[in-house]
């Protein structure tokens, strides 16, 4: 396999699968020996096993981070400080995407950046969309649940001291959402009194239950 016919068939694709190119055009162990070659020399980049994104100079297509996080693992969706972030309920910027996944946790650090996977019970692995972002179908987990997510998998999650650390803007929440994820976690319904009380003192009204 030489280096133009892989241009050719995945250089409008933000990221590829080994099982692409094995359709029979080419020979796999070649294909395997020329991705090791290409990745040692900078023209390709390994994110995980199997899973390739071109170098910069070559793709023509720039993967999203939400997408990558997806993709790294099959069944996860953004979710915590990088989904709270995006929705604008924290004003931080965040550098590393964390995802939530019902399958093991682990972390990448790869030459497009460093993605942490959490793991939750599947009663808990819910609450995301999709939306599109560098024309990539992401799966980003909803304000409230994103919200959920982090209460629930942070230790002390439900602390009012906590809470009002994230300097959370309270008025994006929809607030029946967030207390419907209540009924899953201890944490996410301790935390619920806690927040509600910082949304009176930043807004002056009752927040309704």
């Amino acid at each position: 396999m030489r280096f133009a016919e892989l241009l050719e068939a995945v250089g409008s694709f933000p990221l590829f699968e080994t099982g692409t190119l094995l359709d029979g055009r080419w020979d796999a162990a070649d294909v395997r020996r020329q991705l090791s070659r290409w990745v040692a020399d900078g023209r390709v980049q390994q994110l995980r096993r199997s899973l390739y994104a071109l170098a910069a100079p070559y793709r023509r297509a720039e993967p999203d981070p939400f997408y990558i996080a997806n993709q790294l693992i099959l069944g996860s969706y953004v979710s915590l400080q990088a989904a709270l972030s995006h929705h604008g309920l924290i004003p931080e910027a965040v550098f590393t995407v964390t995802s939530v996944t019902h399958r093991r946790a682990r972390d990448f650090d790869t030459p497009l950046g460093r993605f942490s996977y959490r793991n939750v019970k599947r009663e808990l692995f819910g609450g995301y969309e999709a939306l599109e972002r560098r024309g990539q179908t992401c799966y980003l987990a909803t304000p409230e649940k994103a919200l959920a997510d982090l209460i629930h998998l942070t230790p002390g999650g439900d602390d009012r001291a906590y809470l009002e650390e994230l300097r959370l803007n309270l008025s994006r929440l929809r607030w029946r959402a967030l207390a419907a994820w209540a009924a899953s976690s201890d944490r996410v319904r301790r935390a619920l009194p806690h927040l509600r009380a910082l949304r009176r003192a930043e807004a002056g009204f009752e927040v309704l239950p």
